[in-house]
């Protein structure tokens, strides 16, 4: 249960952060109020999911994974830039949650 509410916190984290950047510095209502409710969201799901999870565990998790989703948004679907320090930046975030988790385990 705590990686499912995890998995959506990171999805209303996610779709909060892509409507911030069509939102055009909130002068924009949809997109502003999309922000605005999935930063409520997410963190409310974060909140539950600290219930059954580890902070360290449930944070790294979810502003690693985030970062990661966010940067690859704006590669696929934002023109942003695809270079190998770029692709390497988000290897690594992926790399550290793994390691995190796995040092948990101990």
């Amino acid at each position: 249960m705590g990686y499912g509410l995890l998995a959506a916190a990171i999805a209303a984290e996610v779709t909060a952060t892509t409507a911030m950047k069509y939102s055009e510095g909130f002068t924009r209502l949809w997109p502003s109020l999309v922000t605005l409710v999935g930063y409520v969201l997410a963190f409310a799901l974060l909140a539950q999911t600290l219930k059954t999870l580890s902070i360290g565990t449930a944070y790294a998790i979810w502003a690693g994974v985030g970062t990661a989703a966010v940067a690859a948004i704006g590669i696929v679907w934002m023109g942003e830039s695809a270079g190998l320090a770029k692709l390497a930046g988000i290897a690594l975030i992926v790399a550290g949650v793994v390691v995190l988790n796995l040092g948990g385990a101990h």
